[in-house]
């Protein structure tokens, strides 16, 4: 946490040095702020936690919004074409994570991703069961579902 606070201190560094006060000027700060920071670990031999995480959570960002736009196309379709190709059903999958905060974001994740809606958690909070629009292939709904999970529970630890 603290090499955070030294990343926002840096991209205020960055931003008074520059005279740019903009978010452009803020975001150039962070990620100059970043890099030194980057830099500063590595010589010292270090990995902290926060210079591991933000290219994972970049990573997941780009991952989730190709899959939001995946599936708002294939909605999109379904809604604007005459023919209807849905093929809805309940499926339920099995869960690596058990804390609260891992089931939550991950069942909120597949909520808000157009086709797909969490459901419920079994009462030993071992199964998610989830509704999706297209249950064409059950098995690569599953495959892609426990991606997802798998990049939560790599986010959360």
């Amino acid at each position: 946490m603290t090499l955070f606070v030294w990343n926002i201190l840096l991209a205020i560094a960055w931003i008074s040095l520059t005279g740019n006060f903009s978010g452009a000027g803020m975001l150039t700060g962070l990620i100059f702020g970043y890099f030194v920071l980057l830099v500063i670990t590595r010589v010292s031999g270090q990995r902290p936690t926060y210079v591991r995480k933000v290219p994972q959570i970049i990573g997941f960002t780009l991952f989730y919004i190709w899959e939001l736009t995946k599936s708002n196309v294939r909605v999109a379709y379904e809604v604007l074409t005459p023919t209807h190709t849905m093929k809805p059903g309940v499926i339920g999958i099995e869960l690596e994570g058990d804390t609260d905060a891992a089931i939550t974001i991950l069942a909120n994740l597949i909520t808000m991703t157009p086709g797909t809606l969490s459901l419920d958690v079994s009462n030993d909070r071992r199964m998610l069961f989830i509704h999706a629009m297209y249950i064409d292939d059950e098995e690569q709904l599953r495959r892609e579902l426990k991606d997802l999970e798998r990049r939560v529970l790599e986010l959360l630890n």
